[in-house]
């Protein structure tokens, strides 16, 4: 029997859950309503009560969703793993950030970096923000950064609007125009595991779980190392 499945997903496997839809659809017979939002507008969504078939989030947002009810516990399979990384406009110079006081060096050097805003709860914005801190340059690249919600920040980098892009290699990779630079190196690094779990209220379990399941699959597992990020 067909059902329509509502995903609310942040951007992290947006390009990877854009692959496989059309695929599951076909196979299961049933339809996804996607939602992509800022991970902070997904969590809120769910957690003041919007009901939800499948939550795909970063594992923390998916454990503190179900530590307050929202997302069955049972449910919960991690998909990936993603590093951070720095875009360039495909073509462009590349910069060394092979080294940690290389990367520092190429951040003073860049005449502009978009970054992701903390307050969208992406984990690349707040990540990076430790990193410049930690590193002693944040006045220096904050006077000169785009802080950017709502899209990849490598698409603006790809339109040649700023010269880096700091984002989850899963949100670079996809991106036409942009190119990969490489992770940010050594302990600056931060892997995020992204996971998905099933809504408490959901509409549609048993299609939901059919869902998780695909995501899980080895046809999604080479989608998503294609796509820069290491399955599981």
């Amino acid at each position: 029997m067909s059902s329509t499945v509502k995903v609310m997903s942040s951007g992290g496997l947006k390009a990877v859950i854009g692959a496989l839809a059309g695929a599951f659809e076909r196979a299961s017979g049933h339809k996804l309503a996607i939602v992509f939002a800022p991970p902070t507008a997904v969590k809120e969504r769910i957690a003041g009560g919007e009901a939800v078939d499948v939550a795909v989030l970063s594992a923390a947002l998916i454990d503190d969703l179900i530590g307050r009810g929202k997302l069955a516990a049972a449910s919960r399979v991690a998909l990936a793993r993603s590093g951070l990384g720095i875009a360039i406009r495909a073509g462009a110079t590349r910069p060394d950030i092979g080294t940690v006081e290389a990367f520092r060096r190429t951040l003073l050097a860049a005449r502009s970096i978009v970054c992701g805003d903390p307050a969208g709860g992406g984990a690349s914005g707040i990540h990076f923000r430790k990193v410049i801190e930690r590193l002693g340059i944040a006045s220096e690249v904050m006077a000169k950064a785009i802080v950017n919600s709502g899209s990849y920040n490598a698409e603006i980098v790809a339109r040649g609007d700023a010269e880096l892009a700091v984002q989850q290699i899963s949100e670079i990779v996809p991106v036409k125009g942009a190119e990969l630079l490489g992770p940010l190196p050594g302990d600056l690094q931060l892997i995020t595991v992204f996971a998905a779990a099933i809504g408490t209220g959901a509409g549609e379990p048993k299609a939901a779980q059919e869902l998780i399941a695909y995501l899980a699959s080895p046809d999604a597992q080479r989608v998503i190392a294609a796509n820069g990020m290491e399955p599981g």
